[in-house]
């Protein structure tokens, strides 16, 4: 998708939802039958006191499609903001999006059958701590759905004390994807070829009110696909057939609004038959006390930023991701007539194999991606492990902190409340 894109929620009143991987919480096996099932699940809880508007926090929401077969089209998001009390927080209207009285309405997009996608409700803080209501929010498609009781969630949203808050968001892997911390302008992407590489791109967003100090993070990828690079100093290892690395930037200092970023490419297995990985995993988490300095970031943690801050909302740490294969054939080669002595016909119709757009795993994240195949078991087993993986991978002691990193700021920081 690239009407919603994450790198402007950093910016002052240009909001957008946040369009990532999507983050399957329970697995369920698929549905036999050509149908589109959506579920929403809310993935943030709390927002830090002294949120600012113009960096406002996506409170995330999945919306899973995994229980069904066919593409949900022209997916939409309705969010009743009625219930919230507004002396303890305010929302931003995302651009695009059709308000009606105290509700707006915004359009996601197509989701394929067997895929999830995030998105975020942007919330700021106007007072003080303490419940700050209720966020109602439904999502409907023009796609029948057989089942709508869980369409619609009445969320409780509560203002925490002022803290860092870190959010994820990783881009499904595609062979042309423009590594810049967004999806915008990205549309007919193309699927990564079995044995190619391709990046991943992803970030680690801080939503709070104050800096994160140190920055951990680990991921898994989906069974086929493994690491062809990772940030120097990472470990990896491979946990029930997953390949997992887990990697620290302990020097790292994130300000409220600032994003976290390193290079990782994947590769697809050269024997993978399927046309759809899935999931991958990114989890997060802050050291809470800067150590050293990152390589690219010339700032050095005082003493008030080594204080140990709890996290405020820890519920929206991890993203979920999937990696699409494109299995079409390449042009085969035009046979040569050799000479025998006697005259040769010459093919005039060599058949050639063409690379298509739907079944063949190209197009956008929300494109209509037809035919891919439903991993239901694969996401019962990530489902269930991917959590205590990436735990297992925090464990890991990692002593070298020289990989690229950039630190990207959004704008002006202002004091910390």
């Amino acid at each position: 998708m690239t009407l919603f894109h994450r790198s402007a929620l950093a910016r002052a009143g240009a909001v957008a939802l946040l369009a990532a991987g999507g983050l399957a919480t329970v697995a369920t096996p698929a549905h036999a039958a050509d149908q589109a099932d959506l579920a929403l699940t809310p993935l943030s809880y709390e927002l830090a006191k002294g949120v600012k508007e113009a960096k406002a926090k996506p409170f995330k929401f999945t919306v899973d499609n995994t229980r069904g077969t066919a593409t949900a089209k022209d997916v939409t998001v309705t969010v009743e903001t009625r219930g919230l009390k507004d002396r303890k927080v305010g929302v931003v209207v995302p651009d695009g999006c059709e308000v009606d009285g105290t509700a707006f309405r915004c359009l996601l997009g197509d989701l394929a059958g067997g895929t999830t996608e995030d998105f975020g409700v942007p919330l700021f803080s106007t007072g003080g701590r303490g419940d700050a209501g209720t966020l109602v929010v439904t999502i409907s498609s023009a796609t029948a759905d057989p089942n709508l009781d869980d369409n619609t969630v009445e969320h409780d949203i509560t203002v925490a004390r002022p803290g860092y808050d870190l959010t994820t968001w990783v881009q499904d892997v595609y062979a042309d994807v423009a590594v810049d911390g967004d999806e915008a302008g990205e549309s007919g992407l193309t699927g990564v070829k079995p044995g190619d590489t391709a990046p991943l791109d992803w970030a680690v967003f801080n939503d709070g009110s104050r800096r994160a100090t140190g920055i951990a993070y680990g991921i898994t990828l989906p069974a086929g696909v493994t690491f062809a690079e990772v940030p120097e100093g990472c470990v990896e290892q491979e946990l029930g057939g997953f390949a997992q690395a887990y990697c620290e930037d302990a020097g790292a200092v994130l300000r409220p609004g600032q994003f976290y970023t390193a290079d990782v490419r994947v590769k697809v297995g050269a024997d993978v038959t399927e046309k759809l990985l899935r999931p991958g995993f990114l989890f997060a988490a802050g050291l809470d006390a800067a150590e050293g300095r990152p390589e690219e970031e010339p700032q050095v943690a005082s003493g008030a930023q080594r204080k140990a801050f709890a996290e405020t909302d820890d519920g929206d740490n991890i993203a979920q991701f999937d990696v699409f294969v494109d299995l079409t054939a390449g042009p085969e080669p035009t046979p040569t007539a050799t000479p025998t002595g006697q005259p040769t016909a010459t093919p005039t119709a060599q058949p050639t194999a063409s690379p298509t757009s739907g079944d063949g795993g190209t197009g956008g994240g929300s494109g209509d991606g037809g035919g891919l195949p439903v991993t239901g078991v694969q996401v019962g087993l990530i489902g269930g492990i991917g959590g205590g993986v990436l735990l297992a991978g925090g464990a890991l002691l990692v002593l070298s902190r020289r990989r690229k990193v950039v630190l990207v700021t959004p704008g002006d920081e202002k004091p910390d409340n």
